[in-house]
């Protein structure tokens, strides 16, 4: 610790030092510690790795004092606080984030809805177990001209699914996600769910995708896309109210309403004719639960039993899908847009959920209508329509919106929410840690509501990083590793 430039020391705060990092604790009796007060982040840092603290080399290192991060001196905190140099301020120190820089952005000839990856890490490389190869990492996205593209880690598309006289999408595809290594889902404006083989010798042109199954059921849109790949299944929300539950086999899903197969009400001169015969199949179960759009379901990460699902009528549904049924409900104050679970160990997932207010409301399923509201994430200038939980631990996600940004959240960064700050004027609040816009957008005129760079979809990714695609026509790819870390 450097020695004050004067005979007389300077003001001097006591802090205690904490974290909940098992590789990092110090013993009981060096975590109090007098230090200047005009102390800041790096010099913090430094005091921790001395030989006489953690001797830990040049770790880098964030401090949370009561829920958020010191960005000045601790003499600034506490003059800010109204608090005194007396006071025993307890340091709470966590690895320090990198920024999610920009690191490349693949060009599509339309708007780009939605984007999944196939690595190691990710839930389609590991359930598929040695069928994966590293080395052969790709991206999926899916995009309003009705195509979905295949990449390779170089922004080299390895191959495009076929138009709808070949069997593909007729109009908008809107979700899409590998199952496995040799399968994938895509679901759109169409109405279908389609399922694809998925080939890929590894070599330029040599990839294919082939539809394989057709399942009908919705009347509307399909807006929203989860699967499961031990199970073989897959969960979608449509515009019509509705949640369906479906099986990727064709030998397990029962036989479609005629009535809502593509061609069923068009006249023999408009018939949409392909050149490709696939089987056609309705769901396990059609869930008719919500009074407007449905516009996210999810699998629990620990029950695949158990899913949820959220509606621009206001409402989180807690669903059983072995039999088809709603079995709680939460309402809260505004139209619900995207869902995803954060896994918690040894409990109940955390739901963040996207709303039309411009905010994340983080739910805990298991609470009362009461005590809905745990956190309120708040910081997007328009509403939020796309979440993805980091791969690396159980309190940070990424969101995106039509505001042109994504954001970055550390669930661990809190402060008490004033009054009607959350949903009922309860729980916490939080800010995103960081912010990133789309590089495209770079050097020109930025607006409120994002016009021209709105982010339709995001996927956070151990190895890939952050991707994420939007109404610019690109699928954006930011680091992710390191950037909210234990």
């Amino acid at each position: 610790m450097d020695e004050p430039m004067n005979d007389a020391p300077g003001a001097q705060v006591k802090v205690t030092f904490t974290t909940n990092e098992a590789d990092l604790q110090l013993p009981e009796e060096k975590r109090q510690l007098l230090v200047p007060a005009d102390i800041r982040r790096y010099g913090l840092s430094r005091i921790l790795n001395s030989d006489l603290m953690l001797d830990s080399g040049s770790i880098p290192f964030d401090f949370l004092v009561n829920g958020s991060f010191l960005r000045s001196s601790l003499e600034d905190y506490l003059n800010s606080e109204g608090l005194s140099l007396e006071t025993n301020l307890t340091l709470q120190y966590v690895r320090s984030l990198i920024p999610p820089v920009f690191e490349a952005s693949f060009e599509h000839d339309d708007w780009v809805s939605s984007v999944d990856v196939l690595t190691s890490t990710s839930p389609a490389g590991r359930w598929s177990g040695d069928n994966f190869s590293r080395g052969q990492e790709r991206i999926l996205s899916a995009s309003y001209d009705g195509l979905l593209r295949i990449w390779n880690a170089s922004g080299e598309v390895l191959v495009t699914s076929p138009s709808a006289s070949h069997g593909g999408h007729s109009a908008s595809i809107k979700a899409a996600k590998f199952i496995s290594s040799s399968q994938l889902a895509s679901t759109g404006m169409d109405r279908s769910i389609r399922v694809w083989k998925y080939t890929d010798s590894g070599a330029s042109g040599q990839a294919e995708l082939k539809p394989t199954l057709e399942l009908y059921g919705h009347r509307a849109s399909v807006d929203s896309l989860e699967v499961d790949g031990p199970s073989k299944r897959i969960l979608t929300a449509s515009a019509d109210g509705s949640v369906g539950l479906w099986s990727t086999s064709k030998s397990t899903s029962p036989e479609a309403d005629p009535s809502l197969l593509p061609n069923a009400h068009t006249s023999k001169r408009r018939k949409i004719t392909s050149s490709i015969t696939t089987p056609q199949r309705g769901p396990l179960f059609l869930m008719q639960i919500h009074n407007a759009p449905a516009t996210a379901a999810v699998f629990d990460p620990r029950d695949r039993t158990v899913g949820y699902s959220i509606s621009q009528d206001h409402t989180v549904k807690t669903l059983d899908l072995t039999t088809g049924s709603v079995v709680a409900n939460l309402t809260l104050s505004h139209s619900l847009l995207s869902l995803c679970a954060i896994p918690r160990s040894g409990g109940a997932p955390l739901l963040a959920v996207g709303t039309s207010a411009r905010h994340i409301t983080l739910v805990d399923p298991r609470a009362s209508a009461a005590t809905t509201s745990v956190m309120t994430l708040r910081g997007h200038t328009n509403k939020v329509v796309t979440l993805a939980a980091n791969p690396e631990n159980e309190y940070s996600l990424v969101s995106g919106s039509h505001d042109g940004t994504c954001r970055i959240w550390d669930l661990r960064s809190i402060r008490p929410a004033s009054g009607g700050e959350t949903e009922g004027g309860m729980g916490n609040v939080s800010e995103p840690v960081y912010v990133f816009e789309r590089e495209s957008r770079a050097g020109k005129k930025k607006t409120v509501a994002g016009e021209g760079a709105k982010v339709f979809g995001v996927v956070w990714d151990k190895e890939l990083g952050i991707l994420s695609g939007g109404e610019d026509k690109k699928v954006q790819v930011n680091r992710g590793r390191d950037v909210v870390k234990e």
